[in-house]
């Protein structure tokens, strides 16, 4: 009965979303209410329990994504982006032209959201694809490819981070491990799904693709941009505080005033702060820009992300009554007898919901709240349900969610060819993500 009253809810979820186009964060606190209710959580107790879920999810991932946007924006607007993927693309060449866009995309995709990536890459790789005659899907593929696996699998990515802080999994493990399930999966993903899709529908490489689609964007001369080293340190320094902090805890006593410093320094909100201070300088008032330009960056950023917090709030409230609902504790049972691994479980789970929902942070964050219990049973490492989460959540994006518009209308595609193309494309990353974890499991 409690699977009958989410199912019920999540199609209520839809309907709103789909067809009364409602905002998606007025939807999921309606339907928190109705599964509340349905759950027999007394009336009074409701309310509570939406609080509770909206303010223990962003309490700790707003100071994060507040200050990860200001960082990607601070990164676009210097032109460190373009610095990047110019300087790597001279240095491979036309002939490994792929593996220098995989490249580019994965050090942009760990610091910029997907949108802003493929904004950030894309008038980068129409320049190229028009100097070699190669159609712009041709490395539009492995770009996008790549941003979607950094944006779905690692943190400080919305999804991943948030899954993450609901599943207990520490985020330094995940980003480990997901850079090591990311390699296989972007590979599978990029070059060889693109050798296929060439091979067997041509058609959908045009070389005739304007790029005025876009809309306004700033061109950037090469002289005008930051340097190559100190527009990847910036870009990286997250992920590379995050990960020192993660190595040293293995290595260092725990009462070892180093490694409390180091844990201190590489703590996720530590890190992002620490990181945009450095960027502000670098990409900023090194680069000869005034404060007040680069504070109007930084609430822009914020202002661009705005909503998709209060979404992952109403993704917590959904969550939250769930859980007080016995929902999760019902799945954990239903679960326990089953023969079918916990990966594969949570990952089926984000996968049905991200084709219902069409937002993979959503579907991350529900997906997170019904598999609670399946990973506390399951002696599994919660940082490998966190990873199967986020493959299960870029499965068959479709019509319903924006990044399928985006890469219809930017690389020039009918809607038969974007099914054909992106649509494949996020179901091969998906799969293609979860048989790499399950072959990781294998040796933890």
């Amino acid at each position: 009965m409690p699977l009958l009253i989410v199912l019920i809810g999540v199609i209520v979820l839809i309907l709103l979303i789909t067809k009364l186009k409602l905002n998606t964060f007025v939807s999921l606190v309606i339907v928190a209410f109705i599964v509340g209710l349905t759950l027999g959580i007394p009336v009074a107790n409701i309310p509570t329990s939406i609080e509770t879920g909206i303010g223990g999810q962003l309490g700790h991932l707003a100071v994060i994504f507040g200050f990860g946007s200001m960082l990607g924006k601070l990164i676009s607007d210097s032109g460190g982006g373009f610095r990047i993927a110019n300087k790597l693309i001279s240095t491979f060449g036309k002939k490994r032209i792929q593996i220098a866009v995989i490249l580019t995309s994965f050090i942009i995709g760990l610091a910029l959201f997907f949108e802003v990536g493929l904004v950030v890459l894309l008038p980068i790789i129409f320049v190229i694809a028009r100097e070699v005659d190669m159609p712009l899907l041709y490395l539009g593929i492995p770009m996008a490819a790549t941003l979607n696996v950094a944006h779905g699998f690692l943190p400080p990515h919305p999804a991943p981070t948030a899954v993450a802080q609901a599943l207990n999994a520490p985020l330094g493990n995940v980003l480990l491990l997901g850079i090591i399930v990311s390699i296989p999966t972007i590979i599978i993903s990029g070059p060889i799904f693109n050798y296929f899709l060439h091979r067997f529908y041509p058609s959908a490489y045009h070389k005739d693709v304007d790029v005025s689609v876009l809309g306004h964007y700033k061109e950037f001369k090469l002289a005008e941009t930051p340097g190559f080293t100190i527009s990847v340190i910036t870009a990286l320094l997250p992920v590379i505080l995050i990960s020192v902090a993660t190595i040293f805890s293995f290595i260092l006593p725990k009462t070892n005033v180093i490694n409390e410093t180091i844990q201190f320094i590489g703590a996720p909100d530590a890190a992002m702060l620490i990181s945009l201070l450095i960027a502000i300088f670098t990409m900023g008032l090194l680069r000869g820009k005034k404060i007040k330009e680069i504070g109007n960056s930084m609430t822009a950023a914020v202002q661009q992300i705005s909503m998709m917090l209060l979404i992952i709030g109403g993704g917590g409230a959904f969550r939250q009554v769930l859980v007080d609902g016995g929902v999760s504790k019902y799945i954990g049972q239903l679960f326990s007898q089953t023969s079918l691994s916990p990966i594969f479980v949570a990952w089926l789970i984000a996968a049905l919901l991200r084709v219902s929902l069409g937002s993979s942070t959503v579907a991350s964050i529900t997906a997170a709240s019904l598999v609670t219990s399946v990973v506390t049973n399951s002696g599994v490492n919660p940082a490998l349900i966190v990873l199967a989460i986020g493959a299960g959540s870029v499965f068959a994006d479709h019509v319903n969610d924006a990044g399928f518009w985006m890469i219809k209308e930017y690389f020039g595609l009918s809607l038969k060819e974007t099914f054909l193309s992106w649509t494949t494309l996020t179901s091969v990353i998906s799969v293609a993500g979860l048989l790499s974890i399950l072959a990781l499991s294998m040796f933890m």
